[in-house]
């Protein structure tokens, strides 16, 4: 018996003559064995590698083979866009067997979710923050909601995972597997990553099902076409982009809203015909450029990382990117966005603008060509939702024992490997900062838990992370998205300009009580601006720029630009040594700058164990003096790992006034080191250039 043999017969008939595949993909025939024999598996291959089917076809199969009632599968994904995407594709394949699929996010109107609670389908995607606020409904039926739950399909797992919301998704899910009163079988589904058992045992929980890594071969490195182009400024990539590749497709990768819109203005102003796709536009404004470039042809469509997540935009010529994302892995689902057609391959170009982006680009390709892929780390000590979750299970339950909450609690705290003790300082701060009370033994939210968390029902609650304070953008009634309100600074006392979808807005009026700005198109220059979109650079890759500025070689993938940009850094760098670590002190101004290349996390560390005023980057460690080469060396002497003290100012943590002081310190402290690159650095000599 084959593996495509095993499936239900309906399964195996629409294949063929409804959907007329030749044939499954490699990885949706490997998969069909582990998820019919109920093991949780991790499904690995590239964007557009067909692993949605893979999941979806086997569990349908087992569905109608087992006569599945009710709600049965949670198909959970980290942005609403994707979930719009994948429902129709979803709802398609149920249909054909009598099936039907549900969506549930913040965008979806009342009305159908009514209809939802009422009539559960049989599978419904959603996110981990609908979940939870379904928990705490007073609304809904948890009981017939999720009693039926046999399984949970985890797509883009690597997004969750290297952050708090994926600690979010697992405990929702152990709260939904206890009330479903079964081992619920676990599927995640991702691109290529570096230590998938790990991300695979993650995933399982407390689960006692067995696990497999279910993996696609590689498309490898022969079969993509990668080229690294320096450009010098954004308005000269715009230039490029005009003049290559006409008649094509293009999606072009930016790593921050501000430098999306800014490119996109020159785009069109250019004549390009230009989308633009990004997180704070608003959802007509994206859904309408992602169909229209999707049913275009010779056009651009500017994107954040929110196009990196299998998002449809139709059939791709070329991938774009400037200058550099951050780590492989997001280099790898972008390049996998290409050569979905017969006899294409996958491609992407950098456009770097600055000579630093280039060696960063240069550097990433060079891991990559390495077969180098970040492993993914879930955060350490995650105390914080430790407190949320006991606010969570206070609202779904109506007060919760402190025995029970103990015991609701201990997965989260096990997975975590937080020691249950630290419950005993959790829950007395929380009730002495009157953010929990106590009636007779019952945990309550309390008068400071109602003022913080109560508005809206407490839908602050659901979400792990704080909404920033961004303002709704409104052109007469129609919403184009939001800003931070620094946008709305002007220039020389003329009203501020912004720009949002690639166009030019000038602002007319602020209401800063309803957090809300209303604009009349321009055709000025616009700029908007946002926070907290700069990423730390891993070791590894700051590792990667030192070796391309200690090389001689140039890659074929680099364009002749790039080669001589390249060939000016190394011969005009003083910040690297074959054998050691360049320590550069400038006498006149009173500065060193210790040359580490050992990443943002290690050289915090190192800065913290130095002089006070000691700061750092990706690739440096400065101090506004210079100091003798025995306070830098670390070789021969213990290194002091204990941050200075911290504070809560400036600090992005929610649920942070649940912790006590010392705990919140604790907790951001083990996550802005990194030990392992200190100790790399510890060990190498240092080389001292001094300049007058």
């Amino acid at each position: 018996m084959t593996k495509f043999d095993r499936l239900h017969p309906s399964i195996q008939h629409h294949i063929v003559n409804s959907l007329r595949w030749p044939a499954l993909r490699p990885l949706q025939e490997e998969a069909i064995d582990p998820i019919l024999d109920g093991k949780n598996c991790l499904l690995l291959a590239p964007t557009a590698g067909g692993k949605t089917e893979a999941a979806i076809l086997p569990i349908l199969s087992v569905m109608l083979g087992g006569s599945w009632q009710g709600l049965a599968v949670l198909y959970v994904c980290p942005i609403r866009a994707l979930l719009n995407n994948l429902e129709s594709r979803l709802s398609h394949y149920a249909n054909l067997v009598g099936r039907r699929c549900g969506l549930w996010h913040g965008d979806v109107a009342q009305a159908a979710k009514s209809r939802t609670l009422k009539d559960p389908p049989d599978i419904l995607l959603t996110t981990p923050e609908s979940l939870e606020a379904l928990l705490i409904s007073t609304r809904t039926d948890k009981q017939h909601f999720f009693g039926c739950l046999r399984t949970i399909v985890v797509d883009e797992i690597h997004a969750f995972a290297g952050d708090d919301r994926g600690w979010h998704l697992l405990a929702v899910l152990e709260r939904i597997q206890r009330l479903a009163q079964t081992d619920v079988q676990r599927i995640g589904l991702s691109a290529t990553v570096g230590n998938p058992d790990v991300l695979l045992r993650w995933l399982c929980g407390t689960s006692h099902r067995e696990g497999l890594v279910v993996a696609a071969a590689s498309p490898g490195v022969p079969d993509a076409d990668v080229m690294i182009d320096y450009v010098g400024s954004l308005q000269n990539a715009a230039e490029v982009l005009r003049l290559l590749h006409h008649g094509e497709k293009r999606l072009v990768f930016c790593d921050s809203r501000a430098r999306t819109e800014e490119l996109a203005v020159h785009l069109r102003t250019a004549g390009v015909r230009t989308y633009v796709s990004h997180s704070s536009l608003s959802v007509e404004q994206r859904r309408d450029a992602e169909a229209a470039f999707r049913e275009g042809r010779d056009c651009v469509i500017v994107a954040t990382s929110t196009l990196e997540l299998g998002i449809d935009v139709g059939d791709l010529d070329r991938v774009i990117q400037i200058d550099a994302p951050s780590t492989v892995s997001s280099f790898l689902q972008r390049l996998g966005r290409t050569g979905r057609r017969l006899k294409t391959k996958r491609n992407c170009t950098f456009l770097a603008t600055t000579r630093s982006w280039l060696l960063q680009a240069a550097a990433l390709v060079e891991l990559w060509q390495s077969g180098y892929v970040e492993p993914l780390e879930p955060p350490v000590k995650p105390y914080h939702l430790v407190a949320q979750q006991l606010l969570a299970l206070i609202l779904q339950e109506r007060g919760i024992g402190h025995r029970a909450c103990r015991e609701r609690l201990k997965p989260l705290l096990e997975q975590a490997a937080i020691p249950a003790d630290l419950l005993e300082v959790i829950i007395p701060h929380m009730l002495g900062a009157e953010i929990l009370a106590d009636d007779s033994g019952l945990l309550g939210i309390g008068l400071e838990g109602e003022r913080l968390y109560g508005a809206k029902n407490f839908m602050t609650v659901v979400s792990i992370f704080d909404t920033p304070p961004l303002f709704t953008v409104y052109w007469g009634p129609k919403d184009l998205g939001c800003v931070h309100p620094i946008s709305f600074r002007g220039h020389n006392d003329h009203p501020a300009i912004l720009s949002l979808g690639g166009r030019s807005w000038q602002l007319t009026h602020i209401d800063w009580e309803r957090k809300t700005a209303h604009v009349t198109p321009s055709e000025h220059l616009g700029r908007s601006r946002w926070l907290g979109e700069s990423q730390p650079l891993r070791y590894e890759l700051c590792q990667a720029v030192r070796r391309i500025l200690l090389g001689r070689d140039e890659s074929e993938s680099w364009s002749n630009r790039a080669k001589a940009e390249i060939k000016h850094a190394r011969k005009e760098t003083t910040s690297v040594a074959p054998d050691s670590l360049v320590v550069e002190r400038d006498t006149t101004c009173e500065r060193t700058t210790w040359w580490t290349f050992a990443g943002l996390f290690a050289n915090s560390e190192l800065a913290r164990d130095l002089p006070a005023g000691a700061r750092s980057d990706n690739f440096t460690v400065t101090i506004d003096k210079t100091v003798p080469p025995e306070q830098l060396s670390l070789r021969g002497r213990p290194i002091k790992t204990q941050p200075r003290t911290l504070t809560r100012d400036g600090t992005s943590v929610k649920f942070g006034e649940c912790l006590p002081e010392e705990l919140l310190q604790d907790m951001q402290a083990a996550r802005s080191l990194d030990h392992v690159g200190v100790a790399r650095v510890a060990v190498q000599p240092l080389l001292i250039r001094d300049a007058d």
